[in-house]
């Protein structure tokens, strides 16, 4: 079976192709499929946009879609930035001034603990629809530490862990993540 992921985020791409590599005959992002469509993400959680995009590309596309969304949400800031991850300082995708505006909101806040958080969904032509979570707990540091990951990966240090997200390898990463936990409950789920 095809599927095709609402997404062109390359990042994301490359990870959902590296967990779910084996389990699809062919993964395809939107620009593989010749879809050039933007979901205005304006859902209260990360279910509302997630479904909305894997339900406008399946629309479009006739393919089983998956979307997902996700963000780092942290306890002291009553779980933002969550679904305004992406832009929390105001400019879409500006990691830099994300993380400069999460470390500064948090400068003197000593209850640092965090999580990831991933919902998935997975729409089928017919309607047919599947959803899931996934998380991962940790804390966010008061520095940058690695250069590996996207995000704000270089601030997380996973529950347990020695290393951020950005100093683990995207194997070791992608065995813990968020997102793979997301795509495995949703993988039992089908």
């Amino acid at each position: 079976m095809k599927l095709l992921i609402a997404s062109n985020n390359r990042h994301k791409i490359r990870e959902i192709r590296q967990i779910l590599g084996e389990r699809f005959e062919e993964i395809l992002s939107l620009s593989d499929a010749g879809i050039d469509h933007e979901t205005v993400e304006d859902g209260k959680t990360f279910y509302e946009n997630a479904r909305k995009k894997a339900a406008e590309i399946a629309a479009i596309s006739g393919l089983p879609t998956l979307a997902d969304d996700s963000g780092l949400c942290v306890d002291a800031l009553g779980g933002a930035p969550g679904v305004y991850s992406a832009r929390f300082a105001g400019e879409h995708g500006d990691t830099e001034a994300n993380n400069a505006l999460l470390l500064e909101k948090l400068r003197d806040v000593s209850d640092r603990r965090a999580h990831f958080l991933c919902t998935t969904v997975l729409i089928f032509p017919d309607g047919r629809e599947i959803s899931a979570e996934g998380r991962i707990d940790g804390v966010i540091l008061g520095e940058h530490r690695g250069q590996g990951g996207f995000g704000y990966d270089p601030l997380f240090l996973p529950e347990g862990g020695c290393q951020t997200l950005a100093e683990l390898s995207e194997e070791e990463k992608n065995a813990i993540s968020h997102r793979r936990r997301a795509l495995e409950a949703l993988l039992a789920k089908l």
